[in-house]
């Protein structure tokens, strides 16, 4: 079973996210902020991050492009969602390396549609 990360510090939206995941057949560890990200990344390698761009500490953007340039955890395929859902942003969150970029609220088909065609790659 493959493991996602789910990097999110509203409540609400991290519970949806992990409910919509383990119905796709994913196992979820979930983190609140970047730091606690970084922590899990670091020690269990999830197969799959979807990670929030405003969090507590380090934003996503900086973890996405800390994590790219990182040669244990550049092949981690990395879905930001934020509530930031303009083409701008879109850009801005692809050019940092994410390999998607979801806007919330998040569509339960997509993000598992997508998550399982990074994995594929």
């Amino acid at each position: 079973m493959e493991t996602a990360l789910v990097v999110e510090d509203s409540v609400t939206d991290r519970e949806a996210i992990t409910r919509y995941l383990h119905r796709g057949g994913f196992k979820v560890l979930t983190a609140e902020s970047g730091e606690e990200a970084l922590e899990k990344i670091n020690q269990l390698r999830p197969d799959v991050i979807i990670l929030d761009i405003l969090l507590p500490g380090l934003n996503g953007f900086k973890i996405c492009r800390d994590l790219k340039a990182t040669p244990e955890t550049r092949h981690i395929p990395i879905v930001l969602c934020s509530t930031k859902g303009t083409e701008m942003d879109k850009f801005w969150g692809l050019k940092q390396g994410a390999d998607a970029y979801l806007p919330k609220p998040v569509d339960p088909e997509e993000i598992i549609r997508i998550i399982k065609d990074l994995l594929k790659s």
